[in-house]
């Protein structure tokens, strides 16, 4: 039974975080360290307060003049100054950002299970109605992630171009988790677009379960890794039966986190070059886990 009180609560931090300038608070101390040891010129602005620009550009669909302004209007009395466009793009195309930095909860198991899928996110936000009449080909981005299917918050991201096919970032994204995170995941839900016999070796090589899905016309071979093989007959006997098994029908909730993300965010990212196109997702996807950590089921 869903606590609505503390839910509609939790939906309105998230207005007070994007406007949120408290940063101030450890202006100076931030400073310090960061500016601690280096060369030329120092920082001006923390890196926590151009974070918090990037949130609000992100969520708002601001152009950078249009931040600089937010800024000027709600903030000129009590910050020390007030960055212009072209330095608050500059800052937040150079954060590190990490899609769980702001994970405050610490509720992670050491074992879990994760689902993996892609979606298209476009390059440019002209309509579809040039694309018709001129037969513009406008090419599009593609999101992968994998995301904690218990808690709804994204693991590991990977952005690539349309090119890239599914199958081949699985071991990127399952990596991102066991090796950079340090956690232990029991088992992965992918589609038939992840069926591969590398991808079944290497999951059996990390201990974890594969729960994916064969294509159609997959046939037992003595090539292929035993995991496959068994996936493939069990499937082939009584596929309905598997997919309970695996709780393969749990793969719907990257599809919910993506459908969160676009309406969040829209369906397009603004930046021009392919390294900042990169920086916009990783930027959105961890505010959208800053915000499934402040919601209340």
């Amino acid at each position: 039974m869903r606590n609505w009180k503390k839910y509609n609560e939790s939906l309105v931090k998230r207005g007070e975080i994007l406007l949120d300038f408290d940063v101030i608070d450890n202006w100076d101390s931030e400073l310090e360290k960061m500016n601690e040891g280096k060369e030329g010129r120092k920082f001006v602005y923390p890196d926590s307060f151009i974070k918090l620009l990037g949130y609000m550009r992100a969520y708002f669909h601001l152009p950078y003049r249009q931040t600089e302004g937010v800024v000027r209007a709600h903030a000129a009395n009590t910050l020390p100054s007030i960055p212009d466009y072209s330095r608050i793009c500059r800052r937040i195309n150079r954060l590190n950002i990490k899609i769980s930095d702001n994970d405050k909860s610490n509720l992670y198991d050491d074992n879990f299970v994760i689902a993996i899928d892609s979606t298209g996110v476009k390059v440019t936000n002209r309509g579809e109605w040039i694309r018709h009449k001129w037969n513009v080909k406008r090419g599009y981005l593609k999101i992968h992630v994998a995301v904690d299917i218990k808690r709804k918050r994204i693991l590991s991201l990977q952005v690539t171009s349309e090119q890239v096919h599914d199958g081949k970032v699985l071991p990127k994204l399952v990596d991102d988790i066991t090796i950079k995170n340090n956690k232990i995941i029991d088992m992965t839900i992918a589609d038939s677009a992840y069926d591969s016999n590398n991808n079944f070796q290497f999951l059996s090589f990390k201990g974890i379960n594969p729960a994916i899905k064969v294509r159609k016309n997959s046939r037992c071979r003595k090539t292929n890794h035993y995991q496959r093989n068994k996936t493939v007959k069990m499937q082939k006997n009584n596929l309905q039966n598997w997919k309970n098994s695996v709780s393969y029908g749990q793969r719907w909730i990257a599809e919910t986190v993506f459908s969160c993300m676009k309406r969040m965010f829209g369906e397009y990212v603004t930046a021009i070059r392919f390294e900042n196109m990169i920086k916009e997702m990783i930027l959105k996807a961890s505010l959208y886990n800053l915000f499934q950590s402040l919601t209340v089921t």
